[in-house]
């Protein structure tokens, strides 16, 4: 498994963190930036880590801003993506079993290390039970491509 990263200024310490712990776990990941805490343009980043998903690059994403909504809004806008902002272990787990979300969004002041760590846990570890979500999954490919 290879992890997409994407995250602007104010999501760079915590990413700092996600990275250590996907290096502590083993899971080879590619850092799309941003490089520090020096203020940039968050769509630069989550559309870069987004599109490595999309194109299969990468196999899932994980983008983290302040609030974690406009990288999650930025990640949707690739086709193919679909990018759930997740501030509980719960919502992590469920959007990969019922939505095959392949991009997790966090916001950093939303959540601290602690919780947010155990939000990539639970998304990296659960996978989409198919069934009758596979159904409603294909029709969010509907929507994105104008057919509902």
């Amino acid at each position: 498994m290879k992890i997409s990263l994407g995250c602007d200024h104010g999501g760079y310490g915590l990413m700092q963190e996600v990275k250590k712990y996907l290096t502590e776990k083993g899971i080879e990941f590619e850092d799309f930036g941003c490089y520090s805490t020096e203020s940039v343009h968050y769509p630069v980043y989550a559309a870069k880590a987004a599109h490595a998903v999309a194109n299969g690059k990468c196999d899932l994403g994980i983008v983290i801003c302040t609030t974690g909504v406009g990288v999650s809004i930025v990640a949707n806008k690739v086709k193919g993506v679909r990018c759930a902002l997740c501030g509980d272990t719960y919502s992590a787990e469920m959007t990969r079993r019922h939505n095959d979300a392949n991009m997790l969004a966090m916001g950093a002041s939303v959540v601290g290390k602690g919780l947010a760590l155990k939000i990539v846990e639970s998304f990296l570890s659960s996978s989409f039970e198919g069934g009758r979500h596979a159904v409603r999954v294909s029709m969010i490919f509907d929507v994105e491509n104008g057919n509902l």
